[in-house]
């Protein structure tokens, strides 16, 4: 419920998009939201109030003369209760309109007439030579100066069949934006690079040693920070979970590729948080075919070798970022954590029971410092990873 409480009011222009806009309204509610819908009457030739009323379980407005608000006055009361102002899709004449302040109708005389400090978004939809109109191109730069946040467009297959830039970003992406803008910036110009996930250290070519990491805590984390600001690279392990939006994604297999990674990675970056569950051994003598049994029962014995230490790597580099490490014990946490916290000496260490966790929704952190050690209470991975990143910002310097 990452918008639990908030009043989004979400107008909706003329475009083929309204379908994504039916799409966001529900998933605006799942997420905690009340969503109330203003329709200009271009976008009633694309969906109709009764469909966005259905959705939003609200009435629909579409006229500033809408006698139900009862002072006769929609353009200003519809956002006074507001937390955001959502135009989605928004069109390249509706931009027009933004930019010169137009108020020729309710949607757009609600823009004008909204509160000073209520947040205004606008998702782009239009038809790619549109979009790269020199007109649309003085349009969306006076309103990115007016504060107006673009969330989007995106790139692909339009409905008029042309290809390219203009086409309204999918609507769990939208919704994505539309939570990060409720979170604090605290990262704002940070570059962030973290490890995720497993690893996976291969015995022949079907088989390996992993973990039960599933990467849920990393990517939690990758998307706090993205939404806290930062520009934020993630390396994950063998994972199938969706890359976190806003957040570029490197994926590897084993230690050593996710440590040639991280180190050609790490030159500039402000933080690394190292998350990954990253296998301490890697099999010395791992077979080029599969492994056979044989009738004697005789098993293959395996020899190991260490895996690089990625996050004692890191520390120690000549201008290194600030770095948090993860440890994940099975016993005697806030020893083993400080002990791991010193031996890698980095400034902030988090620990936690692994296979209390692993693969779960939920977790309970301990951060560990120099000052001692602070406990997070159990909650679900997106909050903690919020909280983490809160705490990381604290912390940084300057």
């Amino acid at each position: 419920m990452d918008l639990a409480g908030k009043r989004i009011v979400l107008g909706l222009t003329g475009g083929v998009a309204c379908y994504k806009a039916a799409e966001l309204t529900r998933a605006l509610g799942k997420a905690g939201a009340k969503v109330q819908v203003v329709m200009t009457a271009a976008a009633e030739h694309f969906i109709t109030p009764v469909t966005m009323q259905a959705l939003s379980g609200q009435p629909v407005y579409t006229s500033q003369w809408d006698a139900r608000i009862a002072n006769n006055m929609p353009h200003i009361d519809l956002t006074r209760d507001a937390d955001a102002l959502v135009i989605a899709p928004c069109s390249a004449d509706f931009i027009f309109k933004l930019a010169h302040g137009a108020c020729d109708d309710l949607l757009s005389t609600l823009c004008v007439a909204r509160p000073a400090g209520l947040p205004l978004m606008a998702a782009p939809a239009m038809n790619v030579e549109m979009w790269q109109n020199p007109a649309t191109r003085r349009n969306v730069e006076r309103i990115r100066e007016d504060g107006v946040m673009l969330l989007g467009p995106g790139s692909g297959d339009q409905a008029c069949g042309e290809t390219g830039m203009g086409r309204m970003l999918e609507p769990e992406q939208l919704l994505e934006e539309i939570v990060a803008a409720f979170q604090p910036k605290r990262l704002a110009g940070k570059r962030v690079l973290l490890t995720a996930g497993p690893t996976f250290e291969p015995i022949d070519p079907v088989r390996g040693i992993t973990n039960l990491s599933s990467g849920k805590m990393g990517f939690a984390i990758a998307r706090a920070a993205r939404e806290a600001g930062a520009s934020v690279t993630l390396m994950a392990g063998p994972t199938a979970l969706p890359t976190p939006f806003g957040v570029r994604r490197v994926d590897v297999r084993t230690a050593q590729q996710m440590h040639d990674a991280v180190m050609a990675a790490a030159h500039g970056q402000d933080v690394f948080i190292a998350v990954a569950a990253v296998a301490d051994w890697r099999v010395a003598n791992a077979s080029a075919q599969k492994l056979k049994k044989n009738a004697d029962g005789d098993t293959p014995q395996l020899r190991f070798e260490q895996n690089p230490d990625i996050l004692a790597a890191v520390a120690a580099l000549p201008q290194a970022p600030y770095c948090v490490g993860f440890a994940a014990e099975s016993e005697n946490l806030l020893q083993y954590a400080e002990e791991k916290r010193r031996k890698k000496k980095v400034p902030l260490l988090v620990g936690n029971i692994g296979h209390e966790t692993f693969g779960r929704d939920e977790n309970e952190l301990v951060l560990f410092d120099h000052d001692g050690y602070k406990h997070l209470p159990r909650a679900g991975k997106q909050e903690l990873a919020r909280a983490l990143v809160a705490e990381i910002a604290g912390r940084l310097p300057g």
